[in-house]
């Protein structure tokens, strides 16, 4: 049945952290046990690895955000190093080996189980039309162990939301590189000084930002303007609603059930990660 779009997003900032543990020290270790060089080559060898041997092109257009030639210096070099296979088999194990760690004592409770079966119905739910990495990973195996379980369906959910959002973003006209600057003046921070985009060179960032000033979305202090931030609430109000049919599934119960029963797993995460 239909839910409300405050409990779509309530189950976004419940996933998210539960799902990218993938990207925490332990599975980063892993991976550079395979032969890749940072953390990188670990990142775009898990989190491509459900649309196969795909070419740097592919990736960079299913992830959308990154800014051009990044996922070249990675893909597809990394398959030199391991498989898509193999890729899939060490993220699914060490980023459960990770979650394992970060929740203590949860990992082994009845609760977590039922947890992990709720999200999983949901995760397996949703269509896949239009969905390019929801659809890879729906491909694979459910893990049986619970924690790997859990893992796994955040992932799904994780990912079935980004497809939409890169959806919404495309519908709203704004770049993956744009929607970094976005994001960033949304947390009241200089995007000079945003993790995904400190990096670039200051006169190619200088322009995605002139571009964003000349639509009237930022103004001539690289700060919302009103249409910017009306647009930043539209694309995230979209994200929700297109995020909303994996949980058509759930009665109003069972969504309840899940929120509750993942928060405690969620803050465990993110103190963990503090």
């Amino acid at each position: 049945m239909p839910h409300s779009q405050a409990k779509v997003h309530r189950m976004f900032e419940l996933v998210e952290p539960i799902a990218t543990v993938t990207f925490s020290e332990m599975p980063n270790e892993a991976f550079l046990a395979l032969g890749m060089r940072n953390y990188w080559d670990g990142y775009f060898a898990g989190r491509a690895a459900p649309l196969g041997l795909a070419p740097a092109e592919v990736v960079h257009a299913v992830f959308y955000n990154f800014a051009a030639g990044e996922v070249a210096r990675h893909i597809p070099w990394v398959w030199g190093k391991t498989t898509p296979q193999e890729a899939i088999a060490v993220r699914e194990r060490s980023s459960a080996a990770a979650l394992r760690q970060m929740i203590g004592e949860l990992a082994d409770s009845p609760a977590l189980t039922r947890v992990a079966d709720l999200a999983t119905r949901a995760a397996l739910s949703a269509p896949t039309e239009g969905r390019a990495l929801y659809a890879g990973l729906r491909a694979l195996d459910v893990p049986a162990e619970p924690v790997a379980r859990l893992w796994h369906a955040a992932t799904l959910l994780r990912e079935h939301r980004g497809d939409g959002h890169n959806a919404a973003l495309l519908a709203h006209g704004i770049g993956g590189t744009e929607a970094h600057v976005l994001l960033a003046l949304s947390l009241q921070m200089r995007p000079e000084e945003f993790g995904r985009i400190h990096h670039l060179p200051k006169p190619q960032l200088a322009t995605v930002i002139d571009g964003l000033r000349s639509r009237g979305l930022v103004d001539a202090a690289g700060a919302f303007t009103d249409a910017g931030r009306q647009t930043k609430e539209r694309i995230e109000a979209l994200t929700d609603e297109l995020a909303a049919p994996a949980y058509d599934v759930l009665s109003t119960d069972e969504l309840d059930e899940l929120t509750a029963g993942l928060q405690p797993i969620a803050t465990a995460v993110q103190a963990a990660d503090d």
